[in-house]
């Protein structure tokens, strides 16, 4: 998987054949962030490279605490695709370490932390060019069958 893009986002079969409307990663939604995510096998974690424009202003010139969370919960359930799974965020507690700037390269990482059976415990990270962390989270997802959970909302 080294390499490979997540375009699809959410990408496991089931998925893929629906159009992608997620507010963080859809490429579908035209008032999205559209996030892409690269996994770095190396690293063993995702990685996306974004800049957040003045549309997601909370203080001035800083991002708005929920797109920060936003942001790493999406970053954070990327890694469930190791698993080929898809999975729901149960809980997510962000630490807001420094301010997220506007307009300026930024990137997020996140790796697996453990699984046992459904529960799946991600963590991530924004970090800035001098990689210095400005938000770190931690998220439990429980995975769940795509079928039972969205058979009524599936683009027909």
């Amino acid at each position: 998987m080294a390499g490979k893009k997540s375009e699809a986002g959410h990408n496991t079969r089931y998925v893929q054949l629906q159009k992608n409307y997620c507010f963080a990663c859809g490429k579908n939604n035209p008032y999205g962030m559209r996030l892409r995510f690269t996994y770095d096998g190396q690293r063993g974690c995702f990685v996306c490279r974004f800049r957040l424009g003045k549309r997601y202003t909370g203080p001035p010139g800083h991002s708005h605490g929920g797109i920060i969370a936003t942001i790493l919960d999406e970053a954070m359930g990327k890694v469930n695709m190791l698993r080929d799974v898809v999975a729901v965020t149960s809980e997510i507690t962000v630490n807001y370490l420094k301010p997220v700037p506007l307009r300026q390269p930024l990137r997020v990482e996140s790796r697996e932390v453990k699984v046992k059976g459904r529960k799946h415990t991600n963590m991530a990270e924004i970090l800035n060019e001098k990689d210095e962390v400005l938000a770190r989270s931690q998220g439990l997802f429980i995975a769940i069958d795509p079928h039972k959970m969205f058979a009524r909302f599936v683009d027909r």
